[in-house]
């Protein structure tokens, strides 16, 4: 029997139960669009990270305290960079790169009658626009050495801080409490958006000096080095360690330079992305086990017609050939119309999300829904292939 001939049997035995077929393939529908859906945002969120990394700068390297898979004290890493670690690094690597400490605490912002709660605060140097390329400012500028020197009460606010707190007029000159002390505000952040759902606008930048006092804080959150040339990553990294350990232990930093720490998301992202991907499948194997069901169903439904066909000279291979192309017609419509869906709502996902529509994800899913036909599709077909005209006639 031609190929056409068993298509054209095929699509007639299905829409002879058009409800039936429907929920059948809505099994494989759900399974693909889930795998769509889950790989996408696994997708999504590892080019995110990424373009958030390297929007810092590819020659930027952090110092962090602990060791990574070192040593701990009561689960929390034991924090011991100071800035003059900074400025150490800062004396040796000058010709290299641009240092600069970091400390961040929470605090509530006011101006006037107006509050801004829980706004991360973060004492740096005056040379961190300088480390941190991407900075750009709407308003005034950065505070200058000096200022951070003499411990001044300057800040540099964010986009959000300004909005809530100044209703987006230019806060410039004017005075704000952090805390319970009054800074005067000398510039204002361009927008830079949300990550994971934390706004880096709402933010204000104050000279490390004037944070450590007010806080009561001697230990840093991490160095920033911003490596002049890329080609000299490898040795600032190994002087910086060198510089380090004069003072500290190996358990007791570690420094990440952009590439290993997209190397480390990377690695995380894939497992995360496999993950959500290996439970969307479960769900495209209990469609396929629908399949199978639906199936054996309808060979029991169709003997006295299979019976007939063998009758009229129909070929065991016929029968296989027909109940097989069922199978894979549903599996493969329920894995077209699962993958349009999925694509339609991780387009509209990455709008208010991170999502990102991969190409192998599309393959994964198509050839998934072929195999699941083909699989499940086999026990019924050979079933269907394997009954005897006699008793298949005789079939009540």
């Amino acid at each position: 029997m031609k190929f056409e001939e068993l298509f054209h049997l095929s699509i007639k035995a299905l829409l002879a139960n058009k409800l039936r077929s429907f929920l059948t393939t809505l099994g494989i529908i759900i399974g693909v669009f889930s795998i769509i859906m889950l790989v996408s945002i696994g997708s999504g969120l590892q080019a995110y990270i990424t373009n958030q990394v390297t929007s810092l700068g590819s020659n930027l390297m952090f110092v962090i305290p602990g060791k990574i898979g070192g040593r701990t004290v009561g689960g929390v890493v034991a924090n011991k960079l100071l800035v003059s670690d900074a400025k150490s690094l800062q004396t040796k690597l000058k010709n290299f790169a641009e240092i600069s400490p970091v400390i961040i605490q929470p605090a509530n912002l006011k101006y006037q009658n107006k509050t801004d709660k829980n706004v991360n605060v973060a004492g740096t140097t005056a040379n961190y626009p300088r480390t941190i390329l991407n900075i750009k400012f709407t308003n005034g500028s950065f505070f200058t050495s000096g200022q951070e020197r003499s411990g001044a009460k300057v800040a540099v606010i964010g986009n959000t801080v300004v909005e809530k707190l100044f209703l987006g007029r230019n806060p410039i000159g004017k005075e704000l409490t952090i805390g319970n002390v009054r800074y005067t505000i000398v510039g204002t952040l361009g927008k830079r958006g949300s990550t994971f759902g934390v706004d880096q606008d709402n933010i204000a930048v104050v000279p490390i000096s004037t944070a450590q006092q007010q806080f009561g804080i001697n230990n840093i959150n991490a160095i920033y080095i911003s490596v002049f040339k890329q080609e000299n990553i490898p040795f600032v990294k190994q002087q910086a360690e060198k510089t380090l350990l004069k003072r500290l232990t190996d358990n007791d930093f570690t420094i990440q330079t952009a590439e290993s720490g997209l190397e480390t998301i990377n690695n995380i992202t894939n497992i995360l992305t496999i993950a959500l991907g290996g439970i969307a499948a479960i769900s495209l194997l209990v469609g396929g086990i629908g399949v199978a069901n639906i199936m054996l169903v309808s060979v029991t439904e169709r003997t006295r017609e299979i019976g007939l066909r063998k009758a009229l000279g129909a070929r065991r291979n016929d029968i296989l050939k027909q109940f097989l192309l069922e199978a894979v017609i549903l599996s493969l419509s329920g894995g077209l119309i699962g993958i349009i869906l999925g694509m339609i709502a991780s387009t509209i996902l990455a709008i208010i999300f991170v999502s990102e529509v991969t190409m192998w994800s599309v393959l994964l899913a198509f050839g998934f829904s072929v195999l699941v036909g083909v699989v499940f599709g086999m026990t019924p077909a050979i079933r269907a292939s394997k009954l005897s005209p006699i008793e298949a006639l005789r079939y009540e």
